[in-house]
């Protein structure tokens, strides 16, 4: 029995973050006393397809900018964020945040924390925000960083600074990079290929494969070793769909990612990516 008490609020939230119906965003709230990870992980072993949870939900409105060095070898993508649209669409906050991206290329910087102690004329970064946010009246920060190194990194930003994309590769390929970057962009992989999905995210999905399978009365008193079977070919289409080089091509479905890059290069390599966006 939950020691929480659920609220309309809660449940509304839950109802947004995954697209299921009151009643059950309430009962997944009960079972997980509030725990709204929890809560999307029993939906899901339930059977209920729910919007997946991913960190562009974090950022309400702001400005999203992706840029590599001079010589395409690092790249840097962050959002600079504000509570209203009214704010980001304002040319000067653009322009703020233009002046903090080139700043972060400016001094190599390597970390969020390294980012607001660079300076911009003299200024540190964090005092710069400080004040816009006193002027402004809107909580500003730099709520997303990140950095790839490559021996090219191409950049890419969608959708009037709502999304960027850093792709690292190989090998200098601007156009191939530019596509692919906008794969990822549309498509919203979790890793380059499965061996580089994240152990805990591989736990997370055969956890929720296995209860969706073992719930299906079809199976009732099936052996475990063809439940483990079934699981893994669901986990297998999962990745399919999932992973960048496995997934179909945006600009021709009739091949994917994979295909397409080997057509441009042999010997072409995706080394990693990162995307950020506003929710």
């Amino acid at each position: 029995m939950s020691t929480v008490t659920i609220t309309a609020a809660d449940i509304n939230k839950l109802r947004q973050m995954t697209g299921a119906g009151m009643m059950d965003c309430r009962k997944a709230l009960t079972e997980t006393n509030g725990d709204f990870e929890a809560a999307i992980d029993w939906l899901r072993k339930k059977g209920q397809k729910v919007a997946a949870l991913r960190n562009d939900r974090e950022a309400k409105e702001g400005v999203v900018l992706a840029k590599t060095t001079a010589d395409n070898k690092t790249g840097i993508a962050l959002c600079l964020s504000c509570e209203t649209d009214f704010v980001s669409k304002n040319a000067d906050f653009v322009a703020f945040a233009q002046s903090i991206i080139d700043a972060a290329i400016g001094a190599n910087v390597k970390t969020v924390d390294e980012l607001n102690s660079a300076s911009i004329n003299g200024a540190k970064i964090a005092d710069l925000v400080n004040d816009k946010l006193a002027s402004i009246g809107e909580k500003i920060a730099v709520s997303k960083f990140e950095r790839i190194d490559a021996d090219y990194v191409a950049s890419y930003i969608h959708g009037a600074n709502r999304m960027g994309v850093l792709v690292g590769l190989n090998r200098p390929a601007a156009e191939a990079g530019k596509d692919i970057a906008m794969q990822i962009a549309a498509m919203n992989p979790v890793a380059v290929d499965p061996a580089a999905v994240p152990a805990d995210v591989v736990s997370r999905e055969k956890a929720i494969v296995t209860e969706q399978i073992k719930a299906d009365p079809k199976m009732a008193g099936k052996p475990e070793e063809m439940i483990n079977k079934i699981a893994e070919g669901k986990l297998n289409a999962y990745f399919k769909e999932s992973t960048l080089l496995a997934q179909a091509y945006v600009k021709d479905n009739g091949v994917t990612v994979g295909d397409y890059i080997k057509s441009v290069d042999k010997d072409l390599k995706v080394i990693g990516f990162k995307r950020i966006a506003l929710g």
